[in-house]
């Protein structure tokens, strides 16, 4: 029988190869945000930015014959995946908006097998996320107020953003898409949004045809949720029609689990690898919400606006 010392040395044994494994990751070089081609840029003149993070995109994948975890953002293959996402929010949410996404080194989808893994590895992607912000913010925002939104890794990015932002660049802040991932924090910076237009607040939802359909990584903790169809935040069902098929479906928040239950979906969407099951529509956040989403995005910018107009000079 293993005597305690020994299950102890055995403990950090595990430990330190896991942590030597990490370490031993091939990191590609670090994205040059003054480099346009590390930008997708879309500048229409207008008086609010979009700045959007894109979610996880690649898996593991091989580079010259070594093992890669990160998205390498000067890899054509891999930039497409990326590209196709900021494309898509682009058409689907932004409007006539400005619209600023960079390209980052995501952790790649098997990275989310454990937590050890996430943990290890997601700060060189906030990293890489909190200095396109800074430079977007020296560079192109030109002390407009904006908009941030991230789904999935890339809401975990906003939700990173948020909790070190200073109260200037806060002070700009329309507001935070958190889409199929949770916040867990509430402070000065991160306020859960109560209607359709609130400013500084944080929108956060996630989708599930029932609780037992919850994937515990992306909504195990959250502390806000509202429905983004009715922009309530108690349990008022809401109709949403959903805007690939035409289906009716009921749309209502579980208040006590603040999840977002879906009724009337029939469909076998795709799930994600690892941490996916059926009956979570975290694969539908953004498509299944684009239409609802898009015109709050531009109701929330016309109400900035109108509050910039009105404030006292």
């Amino acid at each position: 029988m293993p005597t305690k010392v020994n299950l102890l040395i055995t403990t950090v044994l595990i430990i330190s190869a896991v942590s030597c494994k990490h370490r031993s990751d091939v990191i590609p070089i670090a994205p040059d945000y003054g480099d346009t081609t590390q930008w997708y840029i879309a500048d229409r003149g207008a008086a609010v930015d979009v700045f959007y993070i894109v979610s996880t995109e690649c898996d593991d994948y091989t580079l010259d014959g070594k093992p890669m975890h990160y998205a390498d953002t000067r890899n054509d293959s891999i930039r497409s995946l990326l590209y196709g996402e900021m494309v898509g929010v682009d058409r689907l949410l932004v409007g006539e908006l400005n619209y600023y996404s960079p390209y980052y080194r995501q952790v790649t989808m098997k990275t989310y097998a454990s937590d050890s893994l996430v943990d290890a590895r997601m700060p060189l992607a906030y990293g890489d996320v909190r200095k396109a912000f800074a430079y977007y913010l020296e560079h192109y925002n030109n002390g407009r107020p904006f908009i941030i939104a991230g789904f999935s890794q890339g809401a975990m990015a906003v939700v990173d953003l948020l909790k070190a932002m200073d109260d200037s660049t806060y002070s700009r802040l329309v507001a935070a898409y958190v889409i199929g991932y949770k916040a867990t924090d509430t402070n000065a910076h991160i306020r859960p949004a109560q209607d359709s237009v609130d400013l500084g607040v944080t929108i956060c939802y996630n989708s599930v045809k029932d609780n037992s359909c919850a994937i515990p990584i992306l909504s195990d903790g959250n502390l806000m949720a509202i429905n983004p169809v009715n922009w309530r935040t108690d349990a008022t069902p809401a109709t949403l029609i959903d805007p690939r098929y035409g289906d009716t479906l009921t749309v209502t928040l579980d208040t006590t689990s603040l999840l977002l239950h879906i009724d009337g979906y029939k469909r076998n969407d795709y799930m994600l690898p690892l941490i996916g099951c059926e009956g979570n529509y975290h694969c539908l956040e953004i498509s299944l919400f684009s239409d609802v989403l898009c015109r709050n995005i531009a109701l929330r910018a016309i109400t900035t606006q109108t509050s910039r107009s009105l404030s006292p000079r």
